[in-house]
């Protein structure tokens, strides 16, 4: 290197270009700065609202799991605002542009950000938990996982569905574990000969002897009404929802059993067909004329 390379060099290296290169340095320094403690930060906040639910027996893991997501990124994303601000970028005319983005992001993924919005609403009102046995969306069973854009379930054969979360918010949702217990209500018809009062008092027995029928509220067994070809009882018994299957069928097999040991007779459907024989019909023939010779 000649003397007059570095004295090109030295005019080159002006107080103004000296100061721009410590200031981007200290920029850059800055950035990495707000960068780092934006994601201390951010990691930190998650896991103190992830926490909140398991300390915490009664909140539920998915909406802490969501809330913690949330701010995780909005706390990302006022670092990356401090960022640009710090090199002189104007996030006003970001912003806009992010909008105008946005929108039309928006309108090409209408079906996703509609889901998206549906578990939303779904993760904030919870109307159904996980362990949950739902029905919803034309679709049955135990929920196993919500996420923002689906729900899955699990139904008593072992299949595993997925429904988008926008057809289960704009369906009806029936939860059948929300409450503790269950109401069993069966119609249970017998013949017009029976011993009504005998019927009776055997359905009552029937729906105290068993320990997982609840005796409040108090069994229900009326006449619910005459049929064309039965009497009908209510019989109303209400249970745990852990219970209310397996007591089902129990008694269902015991009513069969009472009513067939005290001639009980339940009537079922009957068709009788009767075959009448149409009498032949036998047509004249008609004699062959033969023609003049």
């Amino acid at each position: 290197m000649t003397l007059d390379d570095l004295t090109n060099v030295s005019g080159w290296l002006t107080q103004s270009r000296i100061d721009a290169a410590i200031l981007v340095a200290i920029n850059v320094l800055a950035a990495l700065v707000i960068l780092l403690v934006s994601m201390s930060i951010s990691a930190w906040a998650k896991r103190r609202i992830v926490g909140l639910s398991n300390n915490h027996q009664k909140l539920d893991d998915t909406l802490f799991g969501f809330l913690g997501n949330l701010a995780k990124y909005l706390i990302l994303g006022l670092g990356i605002i401090f960022i640009l601000n710090r090199f002189g970028i104007q996030t006003t005319s970001l912003a806009a542009l992010i909008g105008a983005a946005g929108l039309a992001v928006g309108l090409a993924l209408q079906g996703a950000l509609k889901n998206l919005a549906a578990g939303v609403m779904i993760i904030m009102f919870r109307p159904f938990r996980q362990g949950d046995f739902i029905e919803a969306g034309s679709e049955s069973g135990t929920v196993s996982e919500i996420q923002l854009f689906y729900t899955v379930l699990t139904t008593y054969d072992g299949l595993q569905i997925i429904v988008p979360n926008s057809d289960i918010w704009s369906s009806s949702i029936i939860n059948y574990s929300a409450n503790a217990t269950r109401m069993m209500d069966l119609t249970i018809g017998v013949a017009y000969d029976a011993d009504l009062k005998k019927t009776q008092s055997i359905l009552e027995d029937l729906a105290t002897s068993d320990s997982r029928a609840l005796s409040d509220p108090a069994p229900t067994i009326r006449v619910k009404a005459l049929g064309d070809s039965s009497v009908d009882f209510t019989f109303r018994v209400w249970a745990n929802s852990s219970d209310y299957w397996g007591l089902q069928s129990e008694l269902l097999r015991k009513i069969k059993e009472e009513f067939d040991a005290n001639d009980i007779g339940i009537p079922f459907p009957t068709r009788t067909l009767e075959v009448v024989q149409v009498p032949r019909i036998e047509t004249a023939q008609k004699p062959v004329q033969s023609g003049a010779a």
